[in-house]
């Protein structure tokens, strides 16, 4: 049965008494709010470790001062059933005074520099990543994981997270799930629950445009013209862009007819929700 724990020490203590056993430790870092995708880094996880932990929190420090924090939602009765269902052995639920205890204001944050931080995402949620290079690196700290898995849904994210980890040298296996989607190409996300039924029914169009830019590429088409084709179609369907972008695996702008491998980014609003999505390729 798992276990729900609140407290650090207590953390510790379990997580400890696993590590004198000799087993090996997974963490499945998670703000709550849980669902198939979450539960299937948790499965993901028991193929690489003997003990699971999934810490439930939703990080302030992450979030914009006109982002969602106080209407995410939070479920942890729900979450803690889930995991259990999906194999996990320990749901580490802090709240903020735990993960944060001399009070936001005087946080000691951590950030990544360089490009693989300051585009896209970093660009439009200025912090954001500060707060979660913060966050994470906390969560390093305190279950003290041998692997930790990340969704490759949140594509920059990782990429900042694996530049994390080696610059601060932390001895942690970092690997990416893939993206777990809906029957009609939507991916997984928790915010897909503020959407309304007709907001609903648009939303699968990022994967397909997702999909036209990866066979653009493939058809040899220069890129800017890949993107802006990208823009347009999302435009006409409904969607506020932020962008639609092609980019190396470093997120650094690729060299028409230089090959290699390459990743599809894109983040629109629809209604008041945003959503993002990728395709490698």
């Amino acid at each position: 049965m798992i276990e729900t724990v609140t407290q650090l020490k207590r953390l510790r203590a379990l997580v400890g008494s696993w590590k004198k056993a000799g087993l090996k430790v997974a963490l499945v870092p998670t703000m709550g709010n849980l669902h198939e995708g979450h539960f299937s880094l948790v499965r993901q996880a028991r193929r690489h470790a003997d003990k699971v932990v999934a810490s439930v929190f939703v990080n302030p420090t992450q979030f914009g001062p006109n982002e969602d924090f106080d209407r995410y939602p939070r479920t942890p009765e729900a979450d803690a059933a889930g995991l259990e269902a999906a194999g996990c052995d320990l749901a580490w639920m802090p709240g903020v005074d735990e993960m944060y205890p001399l009070g936001l204001a005087h946080t000691t944050t951590v950030s990544v520099n360089g490009n693989v931080a300051a585009v896209l995402e970093g660009e439009r949620r200025p912090g954001h990543f500060d707060g979660v290079c913060t966050v994470v690196s906390r969560l390093f700290n305190q279950v003290t994981p041998d692997v930790a898995l990340f969704g490759k849904k949140d594509y920059q994210q990782l990429a900042v997270i694996r530049q994390l980890v080696d610059e601060l040298q932390f001895p942690v296996d970092i690997i990416g799930a893939e993206i777990v989607r809906e029957p009609d190409g939507l991916a997984r996300s928790s915010r897909n629950q503020y959407l309304n039924e007709t907001e609903r029914a648009v939303a699968p169009q990022l994967h397909r445009v997702l999909r036209e830019m990866r066979a653009a590429c493939a058809a040899g088409l220069p890129r800017q013209l890949v993107e802006q084709s990208a823009t347009q179609a999302l435009a006409q369907a409904g969607f506020v862009v932020d962008y639609a972008v092609v980019r190396q695996r470093d997120l650094a702008e690729p060299v028409d007819g230089q090959p290699g491998e390459r990743v599809a980014l894109l983040a629109t609003r629809i209604g008041t929700t945003r959503l993002i999505d990728n395709i490698e390729f």
